[in-house]
């Protein structure tokens, strides 16, 4: 059986999940909130719901702004509640 070479866009080669989302906070130093909406179909209305998951994103640099859309990409634990770290940041906010 021949392995597929295409990733889906949600994983990378190396395993770890990658979200896109809107930064909604940047108050705290090298830390960032993004908020990522999901959009998944009611199981028993078959209606599409909004789901939106805040995470907390390692920002060395301090670069990301609120409104900024922005890649992260899972890592080890990095304190009480990150567990993201940014990769880059798609579109900057206007």
């Amino acid at each position: 059986m021949a392995e597929s070479t295409d990733v889906a866009p949600t994983e990378r080669p190396n395993g770890r999940k990658v979200r896109e989302g809107t930064v909604v906070s940047n108050g705290m130093d090298k830390t960032a909130v993004v908020a990522v909406v999901d959009r998944v179909r009611h199981a028993r209305y078959s209606k599409t719901v909004q789901r939106t998951k805040r995470l907390y994103v390692h920002d060395e640099e301090n670069q990301a702004s609120v409104g900024d859309k922005v890649r992260v990409e899972e890592t080890r634990p990095l304190s009480k509640l990150k567990r993201w770290r940014l990769v880059e940041i798609v579109e900057r906010a206007r």
